[in-house]
């Protein structure tokens, strides 16, 4: 009976500091889990939140958003359909910086060697039309690197052209080249089958002998392309254009002669037409970029091509 007793005194502390730690856990977890919640709460808040300040910054409109501005698009590269500097891309472009109703002029950023007539004839146009349209707003052509050809077709819409003395601007031509390998034909000795229906379906094949009667009917489409290219431009330019018999030649100057031919006004860069003469320093390129996958892909191929270039000291 002593024993007994003896053990359930014994047996009584076990059980009390057993029940003790079931409690400390259950509290710890109870602890736990609250501060989960709470942390999940924050989270959510937080989250909901950004999405009102998303909503509601979309919801004001682009006017209130941006204040007095110069508005640039950027005519890069070849100016061909497929092309960022297309008439598809760039048109829209020009139309909304002339339509934000807080755009104090626009700039049309020039570096381009040319390309597709029909493609500049779109964007000539387009700016003549949007000048009409917004009598108010001038519109400036700045010439970096290069503006030839189908660019300098572009440029001549614009009220002015400005360019640095050392860009190359001209090129008022039109050109179409070819190969011929009619000599490599008959030397490897491989005959040429060109059969076609209409006598002359097979014109300009490189493989054939170049007609006279062809190259009469290409030059003659040349020229007749040339002339409204010359006229674009006479249009656009007016009596700032020098009696000059190479102006129309196809050839090229620098900014400097550029600007005694009275291809180009004056010198200037995008900064300066903005700040200077638009009076406008805060610049907002309207100019379409490319989306998220097609600029990961060009600095892919950016990359490969520096990896397999040879370094050179001279740059």
């Amino acid at each position: 009976m002593a024993n007994g007793e003896q053990e359930e005194k014994v047996a009584a502390p076990a059980g009390e500091h057993w029940d003790r730690e079931l409690v400390q856990r259950l509290a710890f977890q109870a602890l736990r889990e609250q501060r989960r919640s709470r942390r999940w709460g924050i989270f959510f808040k937080l989250l909901f939140f950004g999405y009102l300040v998303v909503v509601l910054y979309l919801a004001i409109p682009a006017d209130v958003q941006v204040g007095p501005h110069t508005a640039l698009v950027d005519v890069t590269g070849v100016i061909a359909e497929e092309e960022r500097a297309s008439a598809d891309n760039l048109v829209p472009a020009l139309r909304a910086a002339f339509e934000h109703r807080r755009s104090r002029g626009v700039i049309i950023r020039a570096n381009s060697p040319g390309g597709s007539p029909v493609q500049a004839d779109y964007l000539y146009n387009e700016i003549m039309r949007l000048r009409a349209e917004y009598p108010d707003k001038p519109v400036y052509a700045v010439v970096t690197d290069i503006c030839a050809s189908a660019c300098y077709y572009v440029a001549s819409a614009a009220d002015r052209i400005y360019a640095n003395p050392a860009s190359l601007v001209g090129s008022i031509g039109v050109l179409y080249d070819g190969f011929g390998f009619t000599g490599l034909m008959d030397n490897v000795g491989v005959e040429r089958r060109l059969i076609t229906a209409g006598q002359n379906k097979g014109m300009l094949d490189p493989f054939s002998p170049l007609k006279e009667e062809d190259r009469r009917h290409l030059e003659g489409m040349l020229d007749e392309i040339h002339r409204q290219f010359v006229q674009a431009v006479k249009n656009g330019r007016g009596d700032r254009l020098a009696q000059d018999d190479t102006l129309f030649s196809g050839l090229f100057w620098n900014g400097e002669r550029a600007r005694q031919l009275g291809l180009v006004d004056d010198f200037a860069s995008p900064g300066t037409v903005a700040r200077e003469i638009i009076g406008a320093d805060e610049v907002v390129d309207y100019t379409p970029q490319p989306d998220f996958f097609q600029r990961l892909s060009e600095e892919f191929g950016v990359g490969v091509a520096r990896v397999f270039q040879p370094s050179s000291p001279l740059r």
